[in-house]
């Protein structure tokens, strides 16, 4: 029987296979783009709230939650709630932890919602954009001690996610991750996004690219892209490798 150290290595190079398998992944961004013409991620809810995301991410979420064993996930971005629930769900198996969901605008009828949900009792939540002075400065004090896993999923231009990468990332060290939602943005067809700021060209892979070209802290985790296939982030799973 094989150790567990030989059976990792087996599913290592069984992954790399997939991410090299130029006709796989060219039928997993054919199959996503395809998808999203029925609004596929708008099918799944978490514990009754919507949550607006690919099951392989949320598959892929849970794995880095139990790797980084966060104190603090911050997330940019909460629509629904449904993410912000989920990681709270899963904090609470774990026994430890809080999530903090950060947005322009909470409507009121999502943040009752929250609010009266079981796993209320660990999501805190602030209303304001996530790039503004005082609302990061809130996020810091949260986060202050703390190991933070940073999800960003807020408004997607360029400019946008950038700025929320300079802002948040100091906020992650070394073994934790950055994960950049909708950076398959970028290989989608511009008629996707007709009433939306961003598109090809103008979305948060081409802020992921420009950010790494800023730092040595952080490396795309290039096996999450090649098992996923079918994501909402490829290239946008950062593992941070430095303090």
């Amino acid at each position: 029987m094989s150790s567990q150290a030989d059976d990792m290595q087996l599913q290592a190079a069984a992954i790399a296979r997939m991410g090299e398998d130029a006709g796989l992944n060219d039928l997993s961004r054919r199959w996503f783009r395809h998808s999203a013409e029925h609004k596929y991620s708008y099918n799944f809810s978490w514990m009754g709230r919507p949550i607006i995301q690919y099951p392989q991410d949320i598959v892929a979420m849970q794995e880095l939650v139990w790797q980084v064993q966060p104190d603090l996930i911050v997330e940019t971005g909460i629509a629904h709630g449904g993410s912000l629930v989920l990681y709270a769900s899963f904090l609470k198996l774990m026994g430890e932890g809080r999530v903090l969901g950060i947005d322009i605008d909470i409507r009121a009828h999502n943040r009752a919602a929250i609010e009266a949900h079981p796993m209320a009792d660990r999501i805190d939540m602030i209303e304001g954009s996530s790039i503004d002075e005082a609302v990061v400065a809130r996020v810091f004090e949260a986060a202050r001690g703390k190991r933070v896993l940073l999800v960003l999923d807020s408004n997607h231009t360029h400019e946008h996610v950038l700025r929320e990468l300079a802002l948040y990332t100091p906020l992650v060290k070394a073994g934790s991750y950055a994960v950049v939602f909708d950076t398959v943005v970028e290989w989608m067809p511009a008629e996707a996004f007709p009433d939306r700021p961003w598109g090809p060209g103008n979305n948060p892979m081409t802020a992921v690219e420009a950010f790494l070209k800023t730092t040595d802290r952080f490396e795309v985790d290039t096996q999450m892209d090649a098992k996923l296939q079918i994501s909402v982030a490829p290239k946008g799973f950062l593992r941070c490798i430095a303090d």
